[in-house]
């Protein structure tokens, strides 16, 4: 593409941030059908109207056009350390692609990093605003052990789990990004300029809007299809049935991602939202591994899980069937013992003098006892009695 034809593409797509809000698929499908150039054209010189608009929005949308400056929100933008990025550049994420006419017409960026190079192994990490203590400790502990896989660890930078997942990839020197619903030059929550500014210094912070644009009830809707479209996975923490996150996750599914809930208590109203993605499609995670497991490349498998290795767990299978057969409270004969673990009275006698020796049982007479040591074992384990 000529030199001037790439300025003028930067120039229309900048503009039309101005005109059509994310995700509008209408407005997508012109730009598709039509071109920039003849979007923007029919907008600013008054040419005929677009079809699948009525005259009213049709007005609207050229007054916004005749306001839009270009140039200048660009200008505001490199100020603020922002840039702008486009389909068909090499920092594109193709996966956002995958939105077909609901593709965001372009993304402002603010940071160092590509975002096409931090997209390709990402994972989105959402949650409730007004978490708990264990959600924000489960959104933190998760992220901090993505950062530490080599994983980027996307949110919304909102309050709550998103922040402290923001919070978790930083504190252990990983990568994170902040997709937000307005201009990423005007930290939202402004309760997180501090986290934000942060994020755009050692990460990114991305955003449909330009310079300037305030973020809206639907607009932080729109957000989460981005967030779900540019990470291979999204993992809910808390949500309650009407939770926002539950629309990235819905939109994650629909785009064919991985989607992973984090259960929390059965009696927990935040936590409702992430049980009924469960009981769906959904995976359950528990930590990091997990989810690298589901959304890595083959071979990066989750450590199997075992409870805590107790000493009885080293005896023989022989001497643990023995062990196991004595009463928990009394004494028993040899006999009766090895009627218990099912073997010859001679072989469990000489099973019970190991376990003497290793301190698993006392005799009394002709009897065997447990002693207070494979009491203790035996109430960490099974009940052998």
């Amino acid at each position: 593409m000529p030199e001037e034809d790439a300025d003028g593409e930067l120039l229309r797509r900048v503009l039309l941030t101005r005109v059509i809000e994310p995700g509008d698929e209408t407005g997508g499908r012109w730009v598709r059908e039509w071109g920039t150039g003849e979007v923007v054209r029919r907008l600013r010189d008054g040419g005929p109207p677009l079809p699948g608009v009525s005259g009213k929005r049709w007005e609207g949308l050229r007054a916004r056009a005749e306001r839009a400056e270009p140039r200048r929100d660009l200008a505001v933008a490199r100020r603020a350390g922002a840039r702008f990025v486009r389909p068909g550049d090499a920092e594109w994420p193709g996966q956002l692609d995958d939105l077909g006419d609901a593709r965001p017409l372009g993304l402002w960026v603010r940071g160092a990093p590509s975002v096409r190079m931090w997209a390709l192994r990402s994972v989105a990490v959402v949650g409730a605003r007004a978490c708990t203590e264990y959600g924000a400790h489960m959104a933190a502990t998760l992220a901090a052990g993505l950062a530490e896989r080599g994983w980027v660890v996307v949110s919304g930078g909102a309050y709550g789990v998103d922040g402290a997942a923001h919070r978790g990839a930083l504190g252990a020197r990983g990568a994170t990004v902040a997709v937000l619903a307005g201009g990423v030059d005007r930290p939202y929550p402004r309760g997180h300029t501090e986290l934000i500014t942060r994020i755009a210094e050692q990460g990114l912070v991305i955003g449909e809007l330009p310079p300037g644009d305030h973020p809206t009830p639907s607009r932080f809707v729109l957000r989460n299809r981005v967030i779900a479209a540019l990470t291979r996975g999204t993992v809910v923490v808390e949500a309650a049935y009407r939770s926002g996150s539950l629309a990235t996750a819905r939109a994650a599914q629909r785009l064919g991602r991985h989607t992973m809930g984090v259960p929390g208590p059965a009696t927990s109203g935040l936590s409702a939202g992430v049980h009924e993605l469960l009981r769906g499609e959904a995976v359950l995670v528990t930590d990091a591994a997990e989810v690298v497991e589901l959304v890595g490349d083959m071979g990066e498998l989750a450590p199997d899980r075992h409870g805590p290795v107790l000493p009885r767990d080293l005896l023989e299978p022989s001497a643990r069937q023995v062990l196991a057969a004595l009463p928990a409270h009394r004494t028993a004969t040899a006999a009766e013992i090895a009627r218990g673990a099912q073997t010859s009275a001679d072989d469990a006698i000489a099973r019970l003098y190991e376990l003497r020796a290793l301190g698993y049982v006392e005799r009394h007479g002709d009897d065997w006892k447990l002693t207070r040591q494979a009491m203790i074992s035996v109430r960490a384990g099974r009940h052998p009695g």
